[in-house]
């Protein structure tokens, strides 16, 4: 055969090894012990979720904070596709959690759920997570510092450098890319104001 036709070992070999990283790229999942290199790797994606707070009474510790207070119509804080694809996962680097109403001072917790939780969610009410039937869906927790201003928006930031437990490596369900938050008080707030926004935004090295 010519030189033309020909293929060296080499060259089959690159071609091969070539069209397995294609394929570990851009599938979903990676089989234990692939190297996450390239095109997917610490990719950083940012979500932001804005919520209308009830807020019709004062916050005491452990309340949840949210936007409904009917207990049946509840809705957890969802960050969408948050994910790079179904069953992957993620290191939450920074996390933000804002308000239009000035001066709060108070910690907030935000529990993360990789499926809809079945714990308490709706505003002003008694948080009770994570409970038992939730702990297969927990991913983890981020404490925030206390809320604060310097004459605009109350706003707290958890970074690797706070207390926050960040970064905080999640994982997605097998069927689903993103996240479920209930969001709870650490400490007493009576400077709420009934409809306003909360926004909380998460930044994500996603794998």
């Amino acid at each position: 055969m010519t030189r033309k036709y020909q293929e060296s070992a080499a060259e089959a070999l690159e071609k091969a090894y070539n069209a397995t990283f294609r394929a570990l790229t851009v599938t979903g999942a990676l089989t234990e012990g692939a190297v996450k290199i390239g095109l997917v790797s610490g990719t950083a994606k940012t979500i932001s979720v804005t919520k209308v707070i009830e807020a019709k009474g004062d916050y005491a510790a452990e309340d949840v904070l949210s936007s409904d207070t009917d207990t049946g119509d509840a809705l957890t804080w969802d960050f969408a596709a948050i994910f790079r694809a179904n069953n992957t996962g993620g290191y939450i680097t920074k996390a933000v959690v804002s308000s239009e109403t000035t001066a709060l001072t108070m910690r907030l917790s935000l529990y993360l759920y990789n499926a809809a939780p079945t714990c308490k969610m709706a505003d002003n009410e008694a948080h009770n997570g994570v409970v038992y039937a939730d702990i297969a869906k927990s991913v983890g927790r981020i404490d925030f510092p206390a809320m604060g201003d310097l004459g605009g928006t109350s706003e707290a930031i958890a970074t690797p450098n706070t207390a926050s437990n960040l970064p905080m490596w999640v994982d997605a369900a097998t069927a689903a890319d993103d996240l479920h938050g209930v969001l709870v008080t650490r400490d007493i707030e009576a400077s709420e104001n009934a409809g306003d926004d909360f926004v909380i935004s998460l930044t994500v090295e996603q794998y």
